[in-house]
């Protein structure tokens, strides 16, 4: 389960006026990317982030990740607190943000198993992993061939059995 209250931050940054930047001696602007986002995402289900380009579903997510600390609030994922132990956080999810991080000169097993063993899995477990991942998301063929050259949906099916 994943559970997150009054979550914020705010970023503080130059005056920008569209494309031109102006640089004027004390002049800062305050962007509030993320303003008491509170909500629940329980096991075995799909919880989606809606809104519009801006709107801090990014950042929400980044502070879930433990990429980026939050100005404020609480963020737990399985009863581990992101703020306070965000390794051991992270290690009780799969994060999937996009197909990027993959490594073009191995093959789809090898990044799903290099990923598997970051994570602290044993190879043996990994390569185990990566059958059955490969069986679930329908993606046999993929697994020995090289990621270079990979339509965007097989990137998309190697990254998400790697964040699996």
């Amino acid at each position: 389960m994943i559970e997150i209250h009054h979550l914020a931050k705010r970023f503080v940054g130059r005056v920008s006026h569209g494309e031109k930047v102006w640089w004027q001696p004390g002049a800062r602007t305050v962007i509030d990317a993320v303003r008491g986002v509170n909500f629940t995402a329980l096991d075995g289900q799909i919880t989606g982030l809606l809104g519009p380009n801006g709107a801090g579903k990014t950042t929400s997510l980044r502070m879930l990740a433990g990429l980026i600390p939050p100005d404020s609030g609480e963020l737990y994922v399985g009863g581990t607190n992101v703020r306070t132990e965000p390794r051991a956080a992270l290690a009780k999810m799969g994060l999937l943000s996009d197909a990027r991080g993959l490594y073009p000169r191995l093959t789809a097993r090898e990044n799903i198993v290099y990923y598997g063993q970051l994570q602290g899995m044993q190879i043996h477990a990994a390569e185990q992993r990566a059958e059955l991942l490969a069986q679930l998301l329908e993606m046999q063929p993929l697994l020995d061939r090289r990621v270079e050259g990979f339509s965007q949906g097989e990137r998309m099916k190697t990254a998400l059995a790697r964040a699996l």
